[in-house]
């Protein structure tokens, strides 16, 4: 094919910034944004986290004041990850159901401080279990899919009791979106919204997360419940038997790494597919930036229109509380 050149001349789209702004994309507006938040117990602490600056492990109380900014950014939305300190964890993660958690006690007090706020739970059991796996072992060691399950739902039903928008199972256990969907039927909760966690990967990125979560498993791995970075085609399966098992809305994780699977996704189904722009993503972008090597928000902004391009419907991103400097 012939270029058309000098006749055709590609640079006369982008001469000045006004035809750059005419021809591009649209800009995500702040109401894609869904920012991860990490809950403790009791209140007044607001505590940093090393391996992701500018992030913190806050108290409800903390989290009502650190959201005034944000929400006035525009930002709709909130995933919320709880953890329990001290004594009490157990083999089957127990207390991550129990009515006066901090994710539980956290969301009636975000609805009275924010109506129109969109509160997504976070829904798994690392956190929570004294091995830090995402379910009950067997006798082997490894997960008991069904007996997480079970847990799972219970742990869904006690978000959805306390208030919350939607529930978001992140543990990749055969069947959970079903038992939850089920629960939460059963429970009258046939409103609330079920996000997937659909097609999680076993990844390098997420070790800032389990520091700040405090969430890493004791020993082993979780590459026998999470995705294969290397089995594309099962990936994008997992997508879809939770679509057909009842999700509202499906999520690839993590985000920069797999753009072709967040497009995959998007264009074999019909629900929403969000975005988690993980904790590693976040991390090297600003350790990079420390470095000299790039311009933090710039870079930013460069990496979360590529996640948006790839088809992703909504953006879980720490970037959220800063939407306004990232897209000034």
């Amino acid at each position: 094919m012939s270029s058309g050149f000098p006749e055709v001349r590609l640079r006369r789209l982008r001469r000045t910034a006004a035809l750059r702004d005419m021809f591009a994309m649209p800009r995500p507006g702040p109401e894609k944004f869904i920012w991860p938040v990490f809950l403790v117990p009791g209140t007044g602490r607001r505590e940093p986290i090393a391996s992701m600056p500018g992030q913190f492990r806050l108290s409800a109380d903390e989290l009502v004041k650190e959201l005034a900014p944000v929400a006035a950014s525009g930002v709709r939305g909130v995933l919320l990850f709880g953890q329990h300190e001290g004594d009490g964890k157990d083999e089957c993660g127990t207390p991550a159901a129990d009515p006066g958690g901090a994710v539980q006690r956290a969301i009636p007090i975000l609805r009275e401080a924010y109506p129109d706020l969109v509160i997504l739970t976070d829904v798994c059991l690392c956190a929570y279990t004294a091995h830090g796996h995402c379910g009950p072992r067997d006798a082997v060691g490894d997960v008991d899919n069904d007996a997480a399950c079970e847990m799972l739902a219970r742990v869904a039903v006690s978000h959805a009791r306390a208030g919350a928008d939607g529930v978001a199972p992140s543990a990749m256990m055969d069947g959970q979106v079903a038992a939850i969907r089920h629960a939460l039927d059963e429970e009258g909760f046939a409103q609330t919204l079920l996000v997937s966690y659909s097609t999680k990967f076993a990844s390098q990125m997420y070790g800032p997360f389990r520091d700040a979560e405090n969430s890493a498993p004791g020993e082993g791995d979780r590459q026998g419940y999470q995705a294969s970075f290397r089995d594309v085609r099962t990936a994008v399966r997992e997508s879809l038997l939770d679509e057909a098992e009842g999700a509202d809305a499906l999520m690839v994780k993590p985000a920069l790494f797999y753009l072709d699977l967040i497009r995959e996704v998007s264009e074999r189904s019909l629900l929403p597919v969000m975005a988690y722009n993980v904790s590693g993503e976040y991390s090297m972008i600003h350790a990079a930036a420390a470095a000299g090597h790039c311009d933090l928000y710039a870079t930013a902004r460069e990496s979360l229109y590529a996640i948006f391009r790839a088809g992703a419907t909504q953006v879980i991103s720490y970037w959220a509380p800063f939407y306004s400097r990232i897209f000034p």
